[in-house]
């Protein structure tokens, strides 16, 4: 208790009262009450990492929970090695983010990258004059590359999720309705995925803010670039705080992107109950 108030509730409370200042850390903090979060509703570098920030989360969410839970249903078999297979499919998670960074940095590189190596050999067997793009450099494609990059490291963890709530899910019922003569497809339709609904709930809140919480992949990757397509909130943020040196105004984004986490996760959270109580 002693630890998380000293680390997590007095930074939370600290972070609060620095938003109502202006403050650079070297000259004495002047007060600014609600001046900083006023000052924020004309900010369009604020409104445009915020758009990015959306169109990232809007990119991983959806793709990252499809993508898992159907992993999680191949893996949820007695074939021999699947334990392994588990394994190798939970190592990207575990894996530092900046070196997974520095990895798909290389494979998106435009000259010596093996995807567009790939793609490139693909193109000329069918015969198409078409150029892979350079990944990182095109504000159309930087962020979707930042996409699926993330949707790959993350995948494991949201499949080690859903393998927990899959192998809970009582026998009787799939032995029950395969008497009746449902179908593998009705089985998966009328059984699992109903019944897994509140650990997709689980999963989205988790993933969501997350995903509003980006911000490594996009330092190493791009460093907010090109023309500030990837520049997202919380590296916003970081340039704010840790390089302009303006906490105050820093802290007020930081609470304004706290406050949207919370209302997201309360409406989930709501909709989960009001499904439940149906």
């Amino acid at each position: 208790i002693v630890g998380f108030v000293i680390f997590t509730v007095g930074p939370v409370l600290g972070s609060a009262g620095i938003s109502l200042l202006q403050w650079n850390i070297v000259t004495p903090p002047v007060w600014q009450g609600l001046s900083n979060y006023i000052r924020l509703i004309t900010d369009m570098e604020f409104w445009n990492s915020l758009r990015a920030t959306l169109y990232y989360t809007v990119a991983t969410v959806p793709l990252g929970i499809v993508l898992s839970f159907a992993l999680a249903l191949a893996l949820n078999t007695n074939i021999k090695g699947v334990s392994l297979y588990r394994t190798i499919y939970f190592i990207p998670v575990v894996t530092s983010m900046v070196a997974v960074s520095l990895m798909w940095r290389w494979i998106y590189n435009p000259t010596s990258g093996i995807l567009n190596y790939m793609l490139d050999r693909l193109f000329t067997a069918l015969g198409l004059n078409i150029r892979p793009p350079d990944w990182l450099q095109s504000a159309t494609w930087a962020m979707p590359a930042i996409a699926l990059m993330s949707v790959w490291k993350g995948l494991g963890y949201n499949m080690v999720i859903y393998l927990a709530a899959l192998q809970g899910i009582p026998r009787h019922l799939y032995e029950a309705a395969e008497i009746d003569g449902a179908s593998d497809w009705h089985r998966l339709i009328h059984i699992t995925i109903p019944l897994v609904s509140a650990t997709t709930t689980l999963c989205l809140i988790l993933q969501i803010i997350a995903s509003f919480n980006v911000f490594g992949q996009v330092y190493v990757m791009t460093g907010g670039g090109p023309h500030g397509s990837t520049r997202v909130l919380v590296q916003y943020i970081y340039e704010t705080g840790f390089k302009y040196y303006k906490m105050g105004y820093s802290a007020a984004m930081s609470y304004i992107l706290f406050f949207i986490i919370l209302v997201i996760s309360i409406v989930q959270y709501l909709l989960l109950t009001r499904k439940e109580a149906a």
